[in-house]
């Protein structure tokens, strides 16, 4: 098959988007499939670009969308027709048998448009973007509500990573009810692997003075994540059980309030703000945590569970969202209400003070994470494909477009 992903954004920006669109789009690749990533542009004003990444074309294109203002109007009444015409040029070259657009933004607006064109199937995969955005932004743009709709209608396959993302999409945006399919996200099983040791940076332990073991928590440093959460729980610790320090990672407006928060409950010289990091020293920090802890007010999946697995760390996760979905209570995690304070901290007592159940949960998870591989994965997507490109003439013929020349044959 040829599948042209429309992501909302691709590396090298960071987050977990990004990742997850680049592992499928290897891991379809791996399966013999090619693959065109067309995604939007972070400043609609620069001009568009293709470039060569991981051996795959990534075309990147302004996407505005219409505002009040008349800027915005303006730009998207000029911009716009250009960025379709070129996406219709993609398709001519590309000869794409679906569009397939991951968290709808800006770019499903245009890939619905674009599938109304070129009569594309389109499939639309939501990643909890409707209740995860830092600024609530469906919340606030009447045409990017009106384009969710629309792409849910025109979507020949809806898919979602959690039920819950998809209960959210059929209370709030017209997905009617039972038709959007579950896919799990999923993580490079080896993407890490050893690099923690390869010397490419520092141990945290090292950079930040860590003395004692620590409880991991990771994350864009933003209210949603709910750290100020978790720091309310570690203060509120039996003093016997808080025998880790707390290391949080990650960047965002709420880092400032955090560290002050940290000093009014008297724990800041037990907790470490230790900022992004890259991927050498985050395989570091994850492996080498006594406990992670996803403390999340809302999480429509949270792909860190699954890192926290592949690291091999025992896990504690919200219970608001996804993670009651595939997270077993008692077994492979532990849920926790992340509102409820005293009962966040003596989940978090009860693991610190028993290491042999750290390694049990520990070593569940990490037996439970092959079943996350992007192989697997990309099978459930290659599935969906499958069951809504036609074949052209009849069942024992080939699909549209999976013959092509040496020169289609040769992107990655």
């Amino acid at each position: 098959m040829r599948i042209a992903l429309i992501p909302s954004s691709y590396p090298p920006a960071l987050g977990g988007v990004e990742e997850l669109t680049r592992y499928l789009a290897l891991a379809l690749c791996d399966a013999g499939d090619q693959v065109e990533v067309w995604t939007l542009l972070a400043n609609d004003s620069s001009p568009e670009s293709v470039e060569i990444r991981d051996g795959i074309v990534v075309r990147r294109l302004p996407m505005p969308l219409p505002a009040t203002n008349w800027p915005a109007i303006h730009r998207t009444a000029v911009t716009g027709p250009r960025t379709l015409l070129s996406l219709r040029s993609a398709v001519a070259a590309f000869r794409p048998d679906l569009l397939h657009v991951q968290c709808f933004g800006p770019n499903g607006a245009y890939a619905t448009a674009l599938a109304r064109l070129t009569g594309l199937p389109l499939v639309v995969t939501l990643q909890g973007e409707t209740m995860m955005d830092d600024t609530d932004i469906f919340d606030s743009s009447r045409s990017l509500r009106a384009s969710l709709r629309a792409g849910l209608r025109r979507a020949a396959a809806v898919t979602g990573c959690s039920a819950f993302t998809l209960a959210d999409a059929e209370a709030r945006f017209g997905l009617k009810p039972g038709r959007g399919q579950i896919i799990f996200n999923g993580v490079a099983l080896d993407d890490v692997g050893d690099r923690a040791n390869s010397g490419s940076a520092p141990s945290i332990r090292a950079s930040h003075d860590l003395n004692r073991p620590y409880i991991f928590a990771l994350g864009r440093v933003v209210e949603k994540k709910g750290f100020d959460l978790l720091l309310a729980a570690y203060a509120a610790m039996d003093e016997r059980f808080r025998t880790a320090d707390l290391v949080i990672a990650g960047a965002g407006d709420a880092l400032d309030g955090l560290r002050q928060r940290a000093t009014e409950l008297g724990v800041d010289g037990r907790v470490h703000f230790v900022g992004r990091l890259d991927r050498h020293a985050l395989a570091d920090a994850m492996s080498g945590a006594a406990l992670f802890v996803m403390p999340s007010r809302l999480e429509s999946f949270g792909i860190v569970v699954l890192e926290a697995w592949r690291a091999g760390v025992p896990v504690v996760a919200t219970n608001h969202g996804g993670p009651p979905e595939f997270v077993r209570d008692g077994q492979d995690g532990a849920l926790v209400d992340p509102f409820d304070t005293g009962g966040f901290a003596r989940t978090l007592e009860h693991l610190m003070g028993d290491p042999q159940l750290r390694h049990a949960m520990a070593a569940a998870g990490r037996a439970r994470v092959g079943q996350f591989g992007w192989s697997r994965i990309a099978d459930e997507y290659r599935a969906v494909y499958s069951s809504i490109i036609a074949p052209t003439v009849g069942d024992d013929l080939p699909r549209r477009g999976t013959a092509r020349s040496a020169q289609g044959e040769s992107v990655r």
